[in-house]
């Protein structure tokens, strides 16, 4: 790390700003993998992307499809491995996946399962069920009718979608159970779609045929999780002119953390949709007669988000959803609990009931606090809005490269002090 702690204070107000998002890493990561996917069929290796993402996963994804060593190494971009893990399985190379100690902990055993009964050869080589693994040329992969959780990673079932149209079989998966995350697999088809591949998902069934990706050109747009921080910061500003343009979103995007849009109107943010981006204005609201409740099993990168902007706003907060955050990049189910002591509140797990009730402080500090970020981006970014209402230090500021390496610079252009201490 190069840095230890970043200061945040309001230098001016109102926040009048019009902010250029990062691209979206989540079509980025669907992008690249198909643009390689394509060059291996030698039937669209002229797939031409533009406005790649600028987060270190990508970056790092981008950087090992082109690399010919046997160890690659994913840092901790989960989802550059799990991605990886497919498309290596489906063209037949021989490489080891491995990366930092937290990836190591983070399974891809259900994956790896998967991708051996359509005839893959993958090893453990520590743990069973976890990185780092070991994949052999084997057997070329066959396709086949297979069953998988809903309720699991998306990005497992996203993986295996997009090495489906290579199989000679194609792909037909059943999801079992409830279906979390269901509009990043919704994205994966969409985007497959773009490049020529069709597809049904009725129900609980996804069918992909045997096909070849075709030629085309794609446009990633500007990243929706990123815009959430810039929705928190029109919540929470004292200044009811402000106003922020958020540029390179689409009003019929892909991406399913656009549901920001109506999440956030609970919070006094009204959105319009302009030629370029998104115009977000502070407005007026009603109190809540009784706790608001929201489902993140959709939209589980926004938990966070929300979650701090309740409890700066002092509005409880009932929230579904959450189970998957405790195998991100930390566990983010413990880490919000943790800070959110720091302003008075507690978020409290109903384990039973498979929810988490928040209840907001009567008043937040008057004293400075400092946020531990946990080696997480979204702790670090979902926080750092609170300096528009407190004195506040961020921990190992430089997580932010994982996804959005530009925030705390937008941050200090929008009238906010940044200062590396």
């Amino acid at each position: 790390m190069m840095t230890k702690m970043i200061h945040l204070k309001i230098l001016q107000t109102p926040i009048q700003t019009a902010v250029q998002l990062p691209s979206s890493k989540s079509e980025s990561n669907r992008a690249l993998i198909i643009q390689a996917l394509a060059k291996y069929q030698q039937a669209a290796a002229n797939i031409k992307l533009s406005n790649i993402s600028e987060a270190r996963d990508t970056q790092t994804l981008q950087r090992l499809l082109g690399e010919e060593g046997k160890i690659l190494d994913v840092l901790d971009a989960g989802t550059t491995m799990r991605f990886l893990t497919a498309f290596i399985a489906v063209t037949q190379q021989h490489k080891i996946l491995t990366g930092t100690a937290r990836m190591q902990s983070r399974p891809i055993g259900i994956l790896a399962e998967a991708l051996k009964s359509l005839g893959a050869s993958i090893e453990f080589l520590k743990h069973a069920g976890y990185p780092p693994i070991e994949i052999h040329p084997k057997h070329p992969l066959q396709g086949k009718a297979i069953q998988m959780r809903g309720d699991i990673s998306s990005q497992y079932i996203s993986a295996l979608l997009m090495i489906a149209p290579l199989l000679p079989e194609g792909l037909d998966i059943e999801l079992t159970g409830k279906i979390n995350s269901r509009p990043y697999i919704e994205m994966t088809l969409q985007l497959m779609m773009h490049f020529g591949i069709q597809s049904s998902f009725e129900g609980n069934h996804i069918k992909v045929a045997h096909q070849t990706y075709q030629a085309n050109q794609y446009a990633i747009e500007s990243d929706w999780s990123g815009a959430s921080y810039w929705y928190a910061i029109v919540a929470l500003s004292e200044n009811t002119t402000t106003k922020i343009t958020l540029k390179g979103l689409r009003a019929d995007s892909l991406q399913g953390d656009r549901v920001i849009v109506e999440l956030m109107q609970h919070f006094g943010v009204k959105s319009t949709f302009v030629a370029d981006g998104v115009v977000l204005e502070k407005v007026a609201i009603a109190p809540e007669s009784t706790p608001l409740e929201l489902n993140f099993a959709q939209c589980p990168d926004l938990a966070q988000t929300v979650a701090v902007v309740a409890a700066a706003k002092g509005m409880p907060l009932q929230m579904k959803g959450l189970e998957s955050l405790k195998i991100k990049e930390t566990d983010r189910v413990n880490a919000l609990q943790q800070e959110l002591k720091k302003v008075g509140s507690h978020l409290e797990e109903k384990e039973s009931q498979a929810e988490w009730l928040l209840h907001p402080g009567a008043e937040l500090p008057t004293v400075p606090i400092t946020i531990q970020t946990y080696e997480d981006h979204r702790m670090a970014m979902a926080f750092a809005p609170l300096a528009c209402l407190l004195n506040l230090n961020i921990e190992d500021p430089e997580v932010v490269a994982k996804s959005y390496p530009r925030f705390w610079d937008d941050l200090q252009k929008a009238g906010m002090e940044t200062k590396v201490l």
